[in-house]
């Protein structure tokens, strides 16, 4: 699938409605929606908590507060890629600091080509993010597997007196005769003797 294809959730934080609306034009809703506004960090953190974004972008300073310290938590909690807007004279000294979290930061004012480009960074790396989430759910899936496999090694042990080589064996061949995951034949052992 094209990334043209995929369609990204946003929430923009800024409280400069010109910037607001000009974002608007570059985000059509065939590949960017829903895409929320608000105009503080407070507020976007109550978003935050309620809908997980693919991209937040931020336009610092806000009424409450930079934003910077947002940004940087917003990437280490969850999969979303940030954007952070700074003036041009504290642009580099922000992005030190933000950038060893994964925060994107762009220098204000924000060409409309800087905008689109950055725009194209960001799908990348959610595409990225998208990969390893795929990857840590798979090995969260094999963790799970073997702790029930364990489980009901344990119960063939306890209830039936095998040897842990034994209950081992007896599962899998269980698996292969049945054509059947060795996750399907311990959830079966579990319920019979749990």
């Amino acid at each position: 699938m094209s990334l043209k294809q995929k369609l990204y959730s946003v929430l923009i934080v800024s409280s400069a409605e010109k910037l607001n609306a000009s974002l608007l034009t570059l985000l059509p809703e065939s590949s960017y929606a829903p895409v929320h506004i608000v105009t503080d960090i407070g507020s976007a953190k109550r978003r935050v908590a309620e809908f997980v974004y693919d991209f937040v972008i931020i336009n610092s300073p806000l009424p409450d507060e930079s934003g910077i310290r947002f940004a940087m938590d917003t990437c280490a909690s969850k999969g979303t890629v940030v954007l952070l807007l700074v003036k041009s004279d504290i642009h580099e000294g922000v992005h030190d600091r933000v950038a060893e979290h994964g925060v994107f930061t762009l220098s204000k004012p924000v060409s409309r080509s800087s905008m689109t480009q950055a725009l194209e960074w960001m799908e990348s790396a959610r595409e990225r993010l998208r990969q390893f989430e795929k990857k840590t759910l798979s090995i969260e899936q094999k963790m799970e597997e073997i702790r029930l496999v364990n489980r009901a090694k344990w119960l063939l042990i306890t209830e039936l007196k095998l040897s842990e080589p034994d209950a081992h064996r007896f599962i899998e061949k269980q698996a292969m005769d049945l054509c059947v995951s060795k996750r399907s034949v311990a959830e079966d052992i579990i319920k019979t003797y749990a």
